[in-house]
């Protein structure tokens, strides 16, 4: 039967794209920058390839606060400090707390059932603030954030690490749920667990890994975790 199941928290359960365009726009007001649409938007396809190389292992998390910031402000043609920038956009981000939708429904119908969990990359200050703003906590048995591992999704050092951390754990009898193909789904193929990917734009699987479910609303899991559970080992 199924019994735990990890949920992915950015653009999954909160809506990270909303929260990091109000933190980047704060940022650069603070900074006396233009908070325009373009500079957003740049900062958003900076920080997503940053995002991308600490997956792939070829920058530390260090490196990536600091460096996302250099290169904006290349790009920009000013001259600004990257730490001011990182600090002043990790508190405005911290408080970047908006729900997807039909996430609190969808977790209230689910956790007096599973055992819930989130995984997520990210500092765990941050991710810890926001769900606590959004009162999600209460739906978890534990918050699992990569910061405190020291590796992120999809490593499968980083799933050991919360597996570990599980009573009587089966890898057959859990399931992730999130939006991300490269880190979520590509996560749980290495894992060894099953995987459903949350895909409410309808993309395409362009990396070829393993998706054994999809769903476009997040209303759509009860059923299918309960249509999943009496047969998920098969």
């Amino acid at each position: 039967m199924l019994k735990t199941v990890f949920f992915d928290l950015d653009d999954t359960l909160l809506d990270f794209k909303k929260a990091e365009d109000n933190a980047i726009r704060e940022t650069l007001r603070a900074l006396s920058l233009d908070p325009s649409d373009e500079n957003a938007a740049r900062y958003s396809r900076i920080n997503g390839a940053h995002w991308k190389m600490l997956e792939r292992g070829e920058i530390t998390r260090k490196e990536l606060l600091t460096h996302r910031f250099e290169v904006l402000f290349d790009e920009l043609h000013v001259m600004r400090s990257p730490e001011a920038a990182q600090k002043v956009y990790e508190t405005a981000l911290s408080e970047g707390a908006f729900a997807m939708p039909n996430a609190i429904e969808t977790l209230t119908a689910l956790y007096r059932h599973y055992d819930l969990y989130l995984v997520t990359n990210g500092a765990d200050k941050i991710q810890s603030r926001r769900v606590q703003i959004a009162d999600m906590g209460k739906f978890f048995k534990n918050i699992f954030v990569s910061e405190r591992f020291g590796v992120n999704k999809p490593h499968i050092e980083f799933f050991e690490k919360c597996f570990e951390r599980i009573p009587d754990f089966k890898k057959e009898e859990a399931v992730i749920i999130g939006d991300s193909l490269s880190s979520d789904i590509k996560g749980g193929n290495i894992a060894g667990i099953r995987t459903i990917w949350y895909n409410p734009l309808h993309k395409t699987n362009d990396i070829g890994v393993i998706v054994h479910h999809e769903i476009a609303d997040l209303r759509e899991l009860p059923t299918l975790l309960s249509s999943l559970s009496e047969n998920f080992q098969d």
